[in-house]
């Protein structure tokens, strides 16, 4: 009997071990991400351990089963080591992959990592060969570590057969251990808030533990998104009362032309935080209408693709185009102008099933669609996402200069070069990461000055914006404000004179704005705002990421995080009615997708 609950502890306490260690080794690698101190280290140890050891108890349930099973049976010792197998290689992924990931997402590892692996050659087109041939070696080489581990510290023996005394503590230890993976007895659950200590998130982030929070976010996200429920209807209505509106109503009009031909190019995660670096685009800004209070809604491109081209918001939890049965339901301005005789084309040089781009694509309308696997062998390698931007550039050109007369266009293009690992074909800045913008800012300029020589200028509308933003250096309290800022410009030949709105709006308002400018309906966009319109008088954006909602409006901002049940940001002069509104808005636009069908 001793034996078997001493194999026991030691299997438990090796887990443990195993998982704060993970803490130091996450935090030490991820040093450039955030500065932190050796007090630090120990409280992400001391705030993290609830969460490892309920996490360390499920990882014991069959090694409890088995010591229970050789109290009638006489086992081999060598019974357990395939789990421990198992465990190692299990464990060494998650933690690898968790440490490698954090410096570009910047947030635990989850599930959502799972969609990327349908596509694994665009999911790790960010990184070199070198860098995936380093993974894979401290894969093996930890895995070898902690199978001896297991193999030497929890050793199993050939134990005799026990007592029914034996038996009944082993039954008893059952509903123990339950209580302990399950947190309590209380109402409140093992749950990742539990961990978190600080204002800094890096220091929450690495007291969570990664592979509880891999399962935990394996629940059906459409249950998952239910979680945003804080008010009753009426009350939630009541608090975002004129927030969202429909309708259009003018004075003016920023074009020439109601019917010009539109080009909409989402810039990859061109923030205005490089705006430095893109210098051509700060002279564009001068002739053209920049929105210069545009905020994206999300953090990745195919979040901001839906909201820029749907009008529809993003949500902490899941992607949007990611759920066939739900992207098909959004409306679309290919949709909305395909009413008004337009053609539609959308260019995207890399690999367009990636996170399902393709499905949303056709579904919501666009009738042409071109991507990598329509360039040339040698064209499609020029980067490692795909086709390099000033190739794809090219494409557009040709098909806006061989565009019919006579016949109303509109055509989407995503940029791909200004994007891990910045492989660009040009060195003009010494830092990699300000060099790719800085590519980008010459594709664009040259694509610009061409057109304005051709006849199809005049009658052409360029709505130029971030697809969203990236976090590029230390993270601080202003992060949320300094990464969701992005440039939204509209140039072309259609556009009557240069104007700075300084109006706040998401990205999610340009397709009812747009709208209102050719003087179309918008009611099929019921979150997408004309900012342009005398019926917009609650200027607010949101952004949302990793279970948490950023709101700002011209108060000052907040973040609240849906994990924690509270504000980690508070920048407002009226914050109790920011924090409501916020949490009224993700009320109501998550009510609104659970409804489509």
């Amino acid at each position: 009997m001793k034996g078997r609950l001493i194999y026991l502890i030691r299997f438990y306490l090796l887990t443990v071990v195993i998982f704060m260690t993970a803490k130091w080794a996450f935090m030490l690698c991820n040093h450039t991400v955030s500065s932190f101190s050796v007090s630090d280290m120990l409280a992400v140890v001391w705030h993290g351990l609830t969460l490892d050891l309920s996490t360390a108890l499920y990882f014991l349930s069959l090694p409890l089963l088995v010591t229970m099973a050789g109290v009638w049976l006489k086992l081999p010792a060598w019974l357990m080591k395939p789990y421990y197998a198992m465990l190692a290689v299990l464990f060494s992924i998650a933690f690898v992959t968790d440490t490698s990931m954090y410096p570009f997402w910047h947030f635990k590892l989850d599930a959502s990592w799972l969609q990327y692996l349908e596509t694994p050659t665009e999911a790790m087109a960010s990184v070199t060969t070198g860098y995936l041939i380093l993974r894979f070696l401290l894969v093996v080489i930890l895995s070898v570590l902690f199978f001896f581990a297991y193999a030497y510290v929890a050793k199993a023996k050939e134990w005799q057969k026990g007592t029914w005394k034996e038996a009944v503590l082993y039954l008893v230890l059952i509903p123990l251990m339950v209580i302990g993976i399950r947190g309590g007895v209380g109402e409140s659950t093992t749950n990742i808030g539990q961990v978190y200590y600080s204002q800094y998130q890096f220091l929450n982030h690495s007291a969570v533990n990664p592979i509880f929070n891999f399962f935990d976010s394996l629940t059906n996200p459409l249950e998952e998104i239910a979680q945003y429920k804080f008010f009753d209807d009426e009350e939630c209505e009541e608090i975002a009362n004129g927030v969202f509106t429909v309708e259009s109503q003018h004075c003016d009009t920023l074009l020439t032309t109601d019917r010009p031909n539109i080009l909409v190019i989402l810039l990859e995660s061109a923030g205005e935080q490089f705006a430095s670096s893109m210098p051509h685009l700060q002279e564009l800004k001068k002739e053209g209408v920049y929105f210069s209070r545009c905020y994206a809604n999300s953090w990745r491109t195919d979040r901001g693709t839906l909201c820029a081209l749907s009008g529809y918001p993003s949500f902490p939890s899941i992607s949007v185009m990611k759920i066939p049965e739900k992207s098909r339901t959004m409306p679309s301005i290919a949709l909305t102008l395909k009413q008004q005789g337009y053609t539609s084309c959308y260019l995207y040089g890399g690999d367009i099933n990636f996170t399902n781009f393709r499905s949303y694509l056709i579904s919501t309308g666009w009738e042409q669609i071109i991507s990598k696997e329509d360039y040339s062998h040698k064209e499609q390698h020029t980067s490692q996402w795909g086709v390099r931007d000033e190739i794809t550039f090219q494409t557009v050109y040709d098909m806006i200069v061989s565009a019919r007369d006579g016949e109303s266009h509109l055509w989407g293009y995503s940029t791909l070069s200004s994007h891990e690992p910045w492989d660009v074909p040009v060195k003009r800045l010494s830092d990699e990461v300000d060099n790719a913008f800085c590519y980008l800012d010459d594709c664009l300029f040259d694509f610009i000055c061409r057109l304005k020589q051709t006849p199809q200028w005049n009658n052409l509308l360029i709505v130029m914006m971030a697809d969203h933003g990236i976090i590029n250096g230390q993270i601080d309290q202003t992060t949320p404000l300094q990464k969701n800022h992005i440039p939204m410009l509209w140039v072309g030949g259609a556009v009557r004179q240069p104007r700075i709105i300084h109006t706040i709006c998401n990205q999610s308002d340009m397709p009812a704005t747009l709208l209102g400018q050719l003087h179309l309906c918008h009611d099929d966009y019921p979150f997408s705002r004309d900012i342009l319109s005398e019926t917009y008088t609650t200027p607010v954006a949101v952004h949302n990421y990793s279970n948490a909602q950023w709101i700002c409006d011209s108060t000052g901002h907040v973040l609240y995080d849906f994990d924690l049940q509270r504000l980690t940001i508070s920048e407002s002069s009226d914050t109790l009615r920011l924090q409501r509104l916020d949490k009224a808005i993700i009320q109501l636009t998550t009510t609104d997708f659970q409804n489509r069908r």
